[in-house]
């Protein structure tokens, strides 16, 4: 297990239960954006490459821990919390950003956080099963989803927003943005 898995693991340990079956799904993802960002920044610094991994871990988190399909706030509040647990609170804007941006359908422009955009990009490929691409080579993102099969993630995907879509027809997917 590599370092960048051990850390995933170990933040994701606490939410085990919640995420239940869809625990190796949910960690597969993380584990997929967190290197297809490491892959779009090329040669990311210790700090960035926590930061990834710290936003990669709750970025969807709260669709288990808050039961809903609006849940860039509670992601943001989880890992908030833990950045201040861990006396990172000094990362909270970006992280926050990281998260909350993650869906947006245009390009993020921020010159003080170029991880923003770099998440939000790596999410977009794992998520399109690597339709986008954003300049990774097919092999490169097909060698990451090998290493970390997809499990039913996407399955999953299908299923909540196909029940938001019976619940919540006029906003169906709360999380995207412009």
């Amino acid at each position: 297990m590599s370092a960048i898995e051990e850390k995933a693991s170990a933040i994701l340990a606490p939410y085990r239960d919640k995420l239940a079956r869809d625990y190796t799904a949910y960690q597969n993802h993380v584990l997929r954006v967190i290197s297809l960002g490491g892959q779009l920044r090329s040669k990311p610094t210790a700090e960035e490459e926590d930061k990834l991994i710290i936003a990669a871990c709750f970025h969807d988190l709260g669709i288990w821990t808050a039961n809903t399909f609006d849940y860039l706030a509670p992601s943001i509040i989880l890992a908030g919390e833990y950045l201040d647990k861990n006396g990172l609170s000094r990362w909270r804007k970006e992280i926050r950003l990281m998260i909350s941006e993650h869906h947006k359908i245009t390009v993020f422009r921020d010159e003080r956080f170029p991880l923003v955009e770099i998440f939000r990009r790596a999410d977009w490929i794992d998520v399109s099963l690597g339709g986008l691409n954003f300049g990774l080579e097919k092999k490169t993102i097909r060698g990451i989803r090998n290493a970390f099969p997809n499990a039913g993630f996407h399955k999953k995907l299908l299923q909540l927003t196909a029940r938001e879509f019976l619940r919540n027809p006029l906003r169906p997917l709360p999380m995207f943005k412009w």
